[in-house]
């Protein structure tokens, strides 16, 4: 009986092996497991067996219809699977080319920002940085810009305290640099600042670069040097540059520098209210009160600062007229650079 039920074992895994379809498979299994079929008829007959062959039988039975069983159900996996590849593949063309995945690239007022620190980096300016959560020390007293002074209205600051404050300008890192360094000091401070405003020109976070020159003999001439070359260098070599006098309280003689209107050359336009300039930055000689809070002697060093939008540069740059766009993650936009 052992022999007859190897027997049958070989023969089912060679046809189930051999069947090609769902209904095939059903047949064998019904051949070989079914009520009549072939293993059920050898386990009728165990009864008949001497008492001690009954178990070996009885086992070796068991075993053959789990593995006809597992062999069946493996085999109606792979029938299935064939069956439903040309549904999986219907409609592919194996010989067209692939789909390329878009690539990502830079914003473009990181674009822009590396551009500008670029361009100071290469007349020697090194770039350093500051907590974006700023003491309001740094951010005003130092500056010669005290609790009562009227200043403080034109920066629309977010407080966090009485003394801590989102920062409304990179200009504390030029404090905080000259509390670490002597004379001479050659540093641009790029980074996010903080207001409340947001409008068409304006958003509540923005992003600036100040620049600071101290040394001995540092004159107004050299200021207008260095940023005449920078605005030559962002824009164009035919840009025309001239200075206003103005006011900020940590710079005296201040100034705006404008340069001459990137759409129009001059001649006046919208983007110029006619003028034909536009504003890009602001600057002056380092007032003597900021350097006697950071230990320095006005009369033995002198120096300069200025202080320039990154945003203001990009839609200057980009013709773009409206400064949410930069904030707003519209890919129809964000491609264009």
């Amino acid at each position: 009986m052992e022999r007859q039920l190897r027997d049958i074992e070989k023969e089912a895994i060679e046809a189930i092996e051999n069947a090609s379809d769902k209904k095939g498979l059903e047949e064998l299994k019904i051949r070989f497991l079914g009520r009549k079929g072939q293993l059920t008829s050898i386990l009728k007959k165990v009864g008949s067996l001497p008492k001690e062959e009954r178990p070996v039988i009885g086992k070796l039975s068991n075993q053959i219809k789990t593995r006809i069983e597992q062999a069946i159900n493996q085999r109606l996996k792979t029938v299935q699977s064939r069956a439903a590849g040309p549904e999986l593949i219907k409609g592919f063309d194996p010989t067209l080319p692939g789909r390329r995945l878009p690539l990502g690239h830079l914003h473009p007022i990181t674009k822009v920002l590396n551009e500008v620190c670029d361009v100071f980096e290469k007349m020697g300016f090194t770039v350093a940085e500051g907590p974006e959560i700023e003491l309001d020390f740094y951010n005003f007293e130092a500056l010669n810009i005290p609790p009562d002074h009227p200043a403080r209205d034109m920066q629309d600051t977010f407080y966090v305290d009485d003394k801590v404050l989102l920062r409304t300008h990179t200009s504390p890192i030029q404090i905080r640099t000259m509390e670490k360094m002597s004379p001479p000091v050659r540093i641009i401070a790029p980074g996010k600042v903080y207001r409340c405003d947001s409008d068409v020109t304006h958003t509540p976070m923005f992003h600036q670069v100040e620049g600071l020159m101290v040394d001995k003999d540092v004159s107004f001439a050299h200021l207008k040097g260095i940023l005449t070359h920078f605005a030559q260098e962002i824009f164009d070599r035919e840009t025309s540059v001239r200075f206003r006098p103005s006011f900020f309280p940590f710079t005296e003689p201040s100034a705006e520098i404008d340069i001459q209107c990137v759409m129009c050359r001059g001649k006046g336009c919208r983007v110029c209210s006619q003028t034909g300039w536009l504003e890009v930055l602001g600057a002056g000689l380092v007032h003597p009160a900021v350097f006697r809070h950071v230990d320095i002697d006005p009369q033995v060093y002198s120096g300069f600062a200025f202080g320039l939008g990154i945003e203001r540069i990009a839609m200057l740059r980009y013709g773009i007229n409206d400064i949410r766009l930069f904030y707003d993650n519209d890919l129809r936009f964000l491609t264009q650079f």
